[in-house]
């Protein structure tokens, strides 16, 4: 039986989102134009709402943004087509949703710590100011070094003792490449619906742990992103 969500689709016309069923799963779609939409500010958070509203009753597999059928004919040989995969997946899937962490530091404070913690590096710093030859240059470069595998080592450590913590709370995490030379960790974190405050718990704890030293972003529930991977491979239903 269809579902309808309202006239929230993507493009700002109006659009109503319902779903296209398929045995014991649907497709959540609305009667968009045949474009390509343009990941902007409105219509990503447009695809967002949709996702929330679907979230508060369903298990959500997460399409690509910008995903576009012809007709309901190609979303229900698409569901046909991919039916084991998608099956197995929402099983794996059911009652779980995503939360994502990125957490910064002040790089310039944590060189200035280092610095007061490394004998090493206030050894090379002190020769580096006392000596005016070419060695000057060659004790900058080995600062540089020392300095960058101290930051590397400290961040290291950090991002250890994060995920450490939230080990227990999580069912799985998925490390994605850190943006910006203050940013030491970017990750989503696979959580039992049930477990959402024991997560939430856990995550104000650390942020309350390192209130000095780093900053946290959290965000979520979402649908499980950075967890499924599903590629569009339409197959026609064999008559």
């Amino acid at each position: 039986m269809a579902r309808d969500f309202g006239a929230v689709g993507i493009g700002g016309r109006g659009d109503r989102v319902y779903t296209v069923p398929y045995n014991e799963f649907a497709a959540v779609v609305s009667n968009c134009q045949l474009i390509v939409f343009d990941p902007t500010r409105e219509n990503a958070l447009a695809h967002e709402h949709v996702n929330e509203l679907v979230m508060k009753d369903f298990t959500v597999l997460p399409m690509s943004f910008g995903t576009v059928f012809r007709t309901e004919d190609d979303i229900k040989a698409f569901l046909k087509g991919t039916y084991d995969a998608l099956s197995d997946v929402l099983q794996k899937m059911d009652g779980k949703i995503e939360f994502g962490l990125k957490v910064n530091w002040d790089k310039d404070q944590v060189v200035r710590e280092i610095e007061n913690e490394s004998e090493e590096i206030r050894r090379l710093k002190e020769e580096i100011a006392s000596n005016t030859t070419t060695s000057t240059y060659f004790s900058r470069m080995q600062l540089g070094r020392v300095v960058e595998s101290a930051l590397q080592a400290k961040a290291d450590a950090y991002v250890s003792e994060i995920y450490e913590a939230l080990r227990d709370a999580a069912i799985a995490s998925r490390s994605n490449k850190p943006i910006g030379d203050k940013m030491i960790m970017n990750a989503a974190f696979l959580v039992d619906r049930e477990k959402t405050k024991t997560f939430d718990d856990q995550i104000s704890d650390i942020a309350k742990k390192y209130e000095n030293k780093l900053s946290f972003l959290y965000t979520g529930p979402w649908p499980p992103y950075n967890f499924v991977n599903i590629r569009l491979k339409l197959e026609r239903a064999e008559r």
